[in-house]
């Protein structure tokens, strides 16, 4: 149990870059190459997910204990975006409530596998990944820290 704690600590940095590469290029192929139009709360969510794959590769690069104080705060709004789209997306809250009153509906389904699978439950599943392993990253970095205070 040892050995993945100590791994998992070692690699969750590189864990959470690979999910931010993932779901820039997942979007960018379902726009670029399937040619699904993002509606607004998708802008917002690719609005915070492209810089966490620059903020985490410099953080990894540098070895940086504190990119979790830089890529939190987006990745937690990321999922918040993502969370409120999936509400509308799934009619839990009305769709009077969407910001998007041009363009493409926030509700518009391209893709559906296994019935629950969609674009904004992809974007929910990618942001709740980073966000997972930003704070394990910040939680097992200060227990670190306190155990060499002692």
């Amino acid at each position: 149990m040892q050995k993945l704690k100590n791994w998992l600590k070692e690699n969750v940095l590189y864990i959470a870059w690979l999910q931010a590469i993932v779901a820039m290029a997942g979007s960018l192929f379902f726009s670029e190459i399937l040619h699904f139009p993002p509606c607004v709360l998708c802008w917002y969510q690719r609005i915070c997910m492209y810089p966490l794959v620059i903020i985490l590769a410099v953080g990894i690069a540098k070895k940086d204990k504190n990119v979790a104080a830089y890529a939190l705060p987006l990745s937690l709004i990321g999922l918040g975006i993502s969370i409120y789209h999936n509400l509308l997306y799934y009619n839990i809250i009305p769709e009077a409530l969407a910001p998007c009153t041009a363009g493409v509906s926030c509700t518009t389904k391209f893709i559906e596998y296994f019935g629950f699978i969609t674009i904004p439950f992809l974007s929910m599943m990618g942001f709740l990944l980073i966000n997972a392993c930003l704070i394990y990253f910040k939680l097992a970095h200060k227990s670190s820290q306190h155990e060499k205070g002692k």
